[in-house]
């Protein structure tokens, strides 16, 4: 399966979504499945995981955000990894060059595995947020005006 971006969603969907969450959250329990009455009186059955991934979509499109769904054990494209990291592609062919980040090639084109991609932002998020929180502790200690309270 390839990764399924989806536009931004419109202000009336939004709404819609976020009376659908707020609806639909009456009726889950936890680790469930759900059970949905369709017109012709059909019932479709929702396995639990599909059902928190039912509210997620839900409360992103709520917010107004875009969704990109993709399979865990995805490989993206070089264009598609840049994207996911909000980089651009020559920027994402130096980290792969620089081994920072595994891949692998098939022909000429570079595959980078879709965890490989999230572990390397879960590591330079940390990276930054503890570079942050130095900046922020010597601004309290030279008392430059930074005062968390």
């Amino acid at each position: 399966m390839t990764p399924s971006m989806l536009p931004p969603p419109s202000h009336e969907d939004s709404v819609l979504a976020k009376a659908s969450s707020s609806h639909l959250a009456r009726f889950i329990k936890k680790d469930s499945s759900l059970s949905i009455k369709l017109p012709d009186n059909e019932v479709l059955e929702l396995p639990s995981l599909a059902v928190e991934l039912l509210m997620e979509i839900l409360k992103s499109m709520a917010s107004g955000h875009a969704l990109t769904l993709i399979p865990a054990n995805a490989e993206l494209s070089t264009v598609q990894a840049a994207e996911t990291l909000n980089v651009s592609r020559p920027f994402l062919i130096k980290l792969l060059e620089q081994g920072e980040i595994p891949h692998r090639k098939v022909g000429k084109h570079r595959r980078v595995r879709l965890e490989d991609i999230l572990a390397y932002k879960n590591q330079i998020d940390t990276e930054r947020e503890t570079i942050l929180d130095k900046l922020a502790a010597e601004a309290q200690e030279e008392n430059m005006g930074y005062n968390p309270e």
